[in-house]
């Protein structure tokens, strides 16, 4: 099997999957779509097609913990630029734990945040070419 992407899938724990949703949906200026299955409510991020890399805030609370310090660390695109999606975070509620960080002039930026739930997820941005 031939690996494209390193990401197929994500699941972002929240304790309050509403919360949540308005926040993801204020940081990023999108509307989430709501899967609701027997023991799992889920809210998913938009995707282009069904091959899409995806991901979603998820809620169980018997399998499903909010962590601020350990975990996987979910890294969410930010392009055109981390600052835009930045400057968003503290008024939806979430906090900002690393500010926009160059990694290097050709892999662009990163932050990391803490969202509503008390996740840390990370931001990333590409140059634009000019």
């Amino acid at each position: 099997m031939i690996f494209k992407n390193a990401i197929s899938w994500f699941e972002i724990p929240s304790s309050d999957i509403n919360r949540a949703q308005k926040f993801y949906e204020t940081i990023f200026d999108i509307q989430m779509i709501p899967m609701d299955l027997q023991q799992l409510q889920m809210r998913m991020f938009p995707i282009e097609s069904p091959m899409s890399i995806g991901g979603a805030i998820v809620y169980n609370a018997d399998f499903y913990k909010p962590s601020a310090e350990s975990g996987p660390l979910v890294y969410l695109n930010a392009n055109p630029d981390v600052q835009i999606v930045l400057d968003k975070i503290e008024a939806a509620g979430g906090k900002i734990v690393i500010p926009k960080t160059e990694i290097s002039p050709e892999y662009g930026h990163m932050a990391v945040f803490l969202d509503t739930e008390g996740n840390r997820v990370a931001l990333h941005s590409i140059p634009q070419a000019p």
